[in-house]
């Protein structure tokens, strides 16, 4: 593919794992409307939770997650006592009749966390909400904070899926991003996971990072493929050190450009589907049999804040601090600072401090982007059964965007609006010509390649 193509269309974009996206969220969004929103929910319906843990024992210098380091175990046990008290007002909001289908402990490093606390924290979340005996419990895992009495506290709460952070195995590329892990340690977690029953066992893999080149990034997907895991992700590294300061410390002369990335991206991913994963979205890769590869197939795959996922639960609750919850009146996120979400809940109160309310071209919109980031089309008549006429600006915005594409990325037939195989890559730039926000905020991306 021409260097100035890749240049013109792998610019800066947003992920799309929410419309509109987190940084058009405003206070308006309150404790007080993220109360009423969950009172609303009734008896019968489904939850997801979403547990964050902002706390790491090393700062990876790529990571662009709410989190801090620390060296000492108190912060961990002085959080876990105000996240119970969240965990405790919510429930009281909640209808007890709800069910909870999906849990996911998400930082940060959840694997930090002593193996009396994980399985006291489980205990305290099964004593406030009604779990459904298939809830799927899915843990992110550094291997280097893991002993034998992690394992044993993980089984005993029930993971049904480890999500393993490994990045790239080249030793020069670790140094650089300061992150230290072995093929061995990678191994070794998931041999020790699948030994405790875990089902589904996720690896991610990062591309465009620092000294990295198509060689090694295939020697680590290769070396991630001998591990025959369920699931992996592909991700482009995100650098946005106007965002994450830490991402300072990375050497910006030593990352590959747009089009060595577009280069290291697609080798990896004809070294996955040519090892018999399916392709998913813009960066996931699954086994036949994988509950993903089967939700993209029959076009039931959904996207949220975890990125590509099988949850088609009615609300996400958001638990800990920076969490976003969504619910059906619309997003909400907690106060990022842990000191002072720590003393919001410990006083008793939500500490919802901004989110956005979704009016109905907002929903059209957001339908539109999920179903390009999923599947890659949307058909016209799907909209108007869900959104009737309102869905007919929209359909007309996509016409013209179809009519003007001189470059072969989209295709439009039989009011079928369908991203063409050289325009999957590009997708999230696709989507963000849907995005009626875009262009009012000052919000920077990272490159959508």
């Amino acid at each position: 593919m021409q260097k100035d193509f890749i240049a013109r269309h792998a610019g800066p974009a947003p992920r799309y794992t929410s419309y509109p996206t987190a940084p058009h969220f405003h206070p308006a969004i309150d404790s007080d409307t993220y109360a009423r929103w969950l009172g609303s929910l009734k008896t019968g319906q489904t939850l997801s939770l979403y547990i964050h843990i902002p706390y790491c024992d090393r700062l990876c210098w790529f990571c662009a997650c709410h989190t801090k380091q620390t060296l000492r175990y108190q912060p961990l046990a002085t959080y876990l006592e105000a996240l119970r008290r969240e965990i405790a007002t919510v429930a009281t909001l909640v209808d007890p009749g709800c069910r909870v289908t999906a849990l996911h402990f998400g930082g940060g490093s959840p694997t930090l966390l002593r193996p009396d606390d994980l399985i006291a924290l489980m205990a305290f979340l099964r004593s406030h909400f009604t779990f459904n005996p298939t809830a799927e419990i899915s843990v992110e895992m550094d291997p280097n904070d893991l002993d034998a009495a992690r394992y044993d506290a993980l089984a005993e709460i029930g993971m049904s899926r480890a999500s393993i952070g490994v990045q790239d195995f080249d030793p020069r590329v670790q140094k650089a991003i300061n992150r230290e892990q072995t093929f061995e340690q990678t191994r070794g977690v998931v041999e020790e996971v699948r030994a405790r029953g875990v089902r589904s066992v996720n690896c991610d893999v990062l591309y465009g990072l620092p000294f990295q080149t198509r060689a090694s990034v295939e020697r680590t997907v290769d070396q991630i493929i001998s591990l025959s895991p369920d699931r992996i992700a592909l991700f482009g590294y995100a650098h946005v050190p106007w965002m994450k300061t830490h991402q300072k410390m990375i050497d910006e002369t030593a990352l590959p450009d747009i089009t060595e990335r577009y280069e290291q991206m697609s080798q990896a991913a004809a070294r996955l589907t040519g090892a018999g994963y399916t392709a998913i979205g813009i960066d996931h890769f699954a086994l036949p049999g994988d509950s993903l590869a089967i939700a993209a197939a029959s076009g039931r795959m959904r996207r949220n804040f975890q990125g590509y996922t099988t949850d088609a639960a009615d609300a996400l609750i958001g638990l800990g601090a920076s969490s976003i919850g969504q619910l059906p009146q619309g997003y909400v996120q907690n106060v990022t600072p842990t000191g002072e979400y720590q003393r919001i809940v410990n006083s008793g109160r939500l500490a919802a401090a901004r989110g956005f309310e979704l009016g109905r071209d907002d929903r059209i919109r957001a339908r539109i982007i999920e179903l390009l980031m999923c599947d890659f089309a949307f058909a016209f008549a799907d909209l108007r059964r869900e959104f009737g006429s309102d869905a007919d600006p929209v359909i007309n915005e996509a016409r013209s965007i179809a009519e003007t594409d001189c470059e072969g990325m989209i295709e439009l037939a039989g009011g079928l609006f369908q991203v063409t195989q050289k325009g999957r890559p590009f997708v999230r730039s696709i989507a963000a010509a849907f995005d009626a926000y875009l262009a009012r905020g000052n919000a920077r991306h990272s490159l959508s390649v």
